[in-house]
């Protein structure tokens, strides 16, 4: 079993940034793909990002291109999603997941084929 918890939400002002974090414990990240997604009220959770811990490589969503990065710590088994210019419309309950890194390429922006889940961080940005 993997056990995520995410860390790093909170309130910000339109423009801001903040940095999200997802730490895993029982398990370590190396055969894994690791995404983050969020869901706002009334919506979808919907796919931001992934890294694929093995080779580093990184997806992102249009929302995030150019405003979000992903990134690792490999000493700490830590993912990070820095976010910057944030918007009111990235509101949301910020999640991260694991997916197996085999075949995760034609699965990763489905929520559905991600087997752990962390409990959710919530972003609230202000106009």
């Amino acid at each position: 079993q993997m056990q995520l918890v995410e860390s790093g939400g909170g309130l910000v002002q339109a423009g801001g940034s903040l940095r999200l974090s997802c730490a895993a414990s029982g398990r370590t990240f190396s055969s894994y793909c690791i995404g983050w997604f969020r869901q706002a009220p009334g919506k979808e959770r919907e796919f931001v990002a992934v890294l694929n811990w093995s080779d580093g490589n990184t997806v992102y969503a249009d929302s995030a291109k150019g405003r979000f990065t992903i990134t690792r710590d490999n000493a700490k088994n830590t993912v990070y999603l820095q976010m910057n210019s944030l918007k009111p419309e990235d509101t949301a309950v910020y999640y991260c997941a694991a997916i197996g890194a085999v075949g995760y390429g034609a699965h990763y922006r489905y929520p559905d084929h991600y087997a752990y889940w962390g409990q959710g961080t919530q972003v609230t940005v202000s106009s």
